[in-house]
């Protein structure tokens, strides 16, 4: 059951924005600098995998494999805490979510850029699996979250309903600014991770860290303030002492 965000929906709609150019910044580092791999595009990665069939195609099966690996395994993480916390606690576990999710891949930037995670090589598969598992929270959340076309990940559905949906296509032409929108900042956070690639690819997963950390904050930020301006119940009355029962 999709579970309804603690922010105004202009302010839903700006944080899962925000993540959708997280997703084109990671998949361009994953893409360009990984070696022809997806990180949290797994359509991609399930078709690479067929394609590593022919051998000149210069595709790794075992990347494609890691990296679906790693997504299902932060998928399922997040869909643990969704499933324990959303419920209850809506705000907390958005902002808990984000938070790891940010941890994760503020961490590969650490390590990155200090040379221990490797872009190149058979160390790289660490790097692929690490980033995978911090989209597959990313994306397990938005899905519990249940904001209509805005999955941060996925824009073949989204195409198919601007389309599909449109008036000239008999349609109700219902939300089509929304999923132009997703489509364009998608776009938008590939092509800056492939400009900032020119200058580091740490330097894209750190910024793709610092926004997730943003989201979080928001997301933690609102709850507080839902939570302050709750009224407080007042006090319940002791209950009145019964009069001693008269002498005989």
């Amino acid at each position: 059951m999709p579970i309804s965000s603690p922010l105004g929906r202009r302010q839903t709609v700006a944080a899962l924005l925000t993540l959708t150019f997280v997703t084109g910044l990671v998949d361009a580092v994953s893409y360009l600098r990984l070696g022809q791999v997806f990180v949290a595009n797994m359509t991609g990665n399930v078709v690479f995998l067929g394609f590593s069939a022919d051998p000149r195609s210069g595709l790794s099966a075992a990347a494609s494999v890691i990296a679906i690996a790693g997504f299902v395994l932060g998928a399922f993480a997040g869909g643990r805490a969704a499933h324990h916390l959303a419920a209850r606690q809506p705000g907390s576990w958005l902002a808990t979510a984000f938070t790891v999710e940010a941890v994760v891949i503020g961490a590969v930037a650490v390590l990155a850029g200090t040379g221990l995670l490797p872009y190149a090589g058979d160390g790289r598969f660490a790097t692929i699996a690490i980033l995978a598992s911090a989209l597959g929270v990313q994306n397990s959340t938005v899905r519990h979250l249940g904001a209509p076309d805005l999955t941060t990940t996925v824009l073949t559905l989204t195409l198919t309903g601007v389309a599909a949906d449109s008036t000239l296509a008999g349609g109700p032409g219902s939300r089509p600014h929304r999923r132009l929108g997703s489509v364009a900042v998608m776009l938008a956070g590939a092509a800056a991770g492939a400009g900032i690639l020119q200058l580091s690819p740490t330097a894209v997963i750190a910024l793709a860290a610092i926004l997730v950390a943003a989201v979080s904050l928001t997301f933690l930020t609102a709850t507080r303030a839902r939570a302050s301006s709750a009224p407080t119940p007042a006090p319940a009355r002791p209950a009145p002492i019964p009069a001693p029962a008269g002498r005989t």
